[in-house]
């Protein structure tokens, strides 16, 4: 029988961009010393976002690595709204943190840039065992021009197509394995009656993980790469082209219904017509899993929730095992720290360290670790969790969301470009050319 020991958390924090929502400077709430340890001292300080179940586990890492490694680790954490700017000024300054939270991607790519973080290969290369213990796909979110720059501390969050079983048995249709099986679903589920995909239409991050999974799937991971790249021309290629022209296809074929772009995510509304049976589809983060829990339990715990991967395409160059959506979570070295070797310690014995693998895996986590398999299978809620690890180990490329990964006013800019594509009010071409002249 199903168990609920998962904790429902909100949907992770989308670089602030998605939500549209104003930083602040303030600091909020800290715990830990006042400010980061004195150069030389031998002491790290660590920042994380404020999070009510992980903090609790990196305290006790915190505590581990002080006890048992002999290090001198104090953690600071800080709500999601001021905390990229936070980072941002102190990452400029004398105070900047020896260790910090990050999203890894553009967001990552602009400290480095900046020469404001700690190149990880060396301490890769001299220990291989310590790389191998990370899943390829996620440590790679974090490696830039060919150098790692962070290494995962928390779980994974694909995106997945989940579906109603019930909705499918009664319409005697299968989950779709392709792009044809998709859109011809559209038509089936619109036969019943019932709506085929959800879509919480009225925030565009949702619409965000359709444009990224079809470009990947059609052109590649290459064609985004071209396009965090900055390369001349990269929003204009055919393969751009021809992934919004699909989503005009499904717009246009009554997928998402009529009135998706009222539709709210944080409130509920697209999970819950899933659970509801008024939808056949919710193409969603990993998290919908967790959130169907708190919000509509009696529909997880019937074993009315499936899920899938995103479906292949014909003719397309992307690989379909390919996955799209939050890696994880990293935590970097700060390049003006005076205890690098400290820091680089702590990360090095801790994010990979049984006790704190398990811990993740306790609250609901899915490690970026190798060899868990075992610990996930013993595990409550292991048939989801299970997959999910699976779905990442398999994946040959893993690509961080694209508003996390394209510098933050581009990305502003694509959201609201994505939105009138959605709502019919840009053609596919003209969506590449708006997002080439931006």
């Amino acid at each position: 029988m199903l168990r609920r020991s998962f904790k429902r958390r909100q949907r992770p924090q989308r670089a602030l961009i998605a939500t549209g929502l104003v930083v602040a400077t303030s600091l909020l709430a800290a715990c830990g010393t006042s400010g980061p340890s004195d150069a030389g001292d031998g002491g790290i300080t660590v920042w994380a976002l404020q999070d009510d179940v992980l903090n609790e586990i990196e305290k006790q890492s915190i505590e581990s690595f002080n006890t048992e490694e002999g290090g001198n680790a104090t953690l600071q954490t800080f709500g999601n709204d001021p905390y990229k700017e936070k980072l941002r000024v102190a990452l400029g300054s004398p105070n900047a943190p020896d260790v910090f939270f990050n999203w890894g991607g553009g967001n990552l790519a602009e400290y480095v840039q900046a020469d404001r973080v700690a190149d990880l290969t060396p301490m890769l290369e001299e220990n291989p065992d310590l790389k191998q213990s990370f899943l390829p796909s996620v440590l790679d979110a974090a490696k830039i021009d060919g150098k790692y720059y962070g290494l995962p501390m928390r779980g994974m969050q694909p995106v997945a197509l989940f579906y109603n079983k019930a909705v499918f048995e009664k319409a005697g249709a299968e989950p779709p394995e392709t792009w044809a099986d998709l859109m011809s679903l559209v038509d089936t589920f619109k036969g019943e009656g019932i709506q085929p995909i959800a879509l919480a239409g009225s925030q565009a991050w949702t619409e965000l993980m359709w444009a990224e999974y079809l470009l990947d799937r059609i052109g590649g991971p290459e064609v985004f790469q071209d396009i965090r790249d900055g390369k001349p021309g990269a929003w204009q290629h055919p393969a751009v082209v021809e992934s919004m022209s699909k989503i005009t296809e499904l717009v246009e074929a009554g997928a998402f219904g009529k009135n998706y772009a009222s539709v709210g995510y944080d409130v509920g509304g697209a999970s819950t017509i899933l659970a509801q049976g008024k939808a056949a589809m919710h193409l969603m983060g990993s998290w919908e899993y967790v959130n169907q829990l708190g919000q509509s339990p009696e529909f997880v715990e019937r074993g009315d929730l499936g899920w899938v991967p995103f479906p292949s395409i014909a003719g397309g160059k992307g690989d379909p095992a390919n996955v799209v959506g939050n890696p994880t979570n990293f935590y970097s070295v700060s390049a003006q720290s005076q205890n690098q070797d400290s820091a680089k310690k702590f990360i090095s014995t801790q994010l990979n360290d049984p006790e704190y693998v398990q811990a993740l895996i306790d609250a609901g986590d899915v490690p970026a670790v190798s060899g868990v398999e075992d610990k996930l299978a013993n595990a409550e809620n292991s048939e989801y969790t299970t997959w999910i690890y699976e779905l990442v180990k398999e994946a040959p490329n893993f690509q961080l969301s694209w508003d996390q990964d394209l510098p933050a006013d581009e990305a502003t800019f694509m959201l609201t470009q994505l939105q009138k594509l959605f709502l019919g009010e840009l053609t596919a071409q003209q969506f590449a050319d708006s997002m080439a002249q931006h």
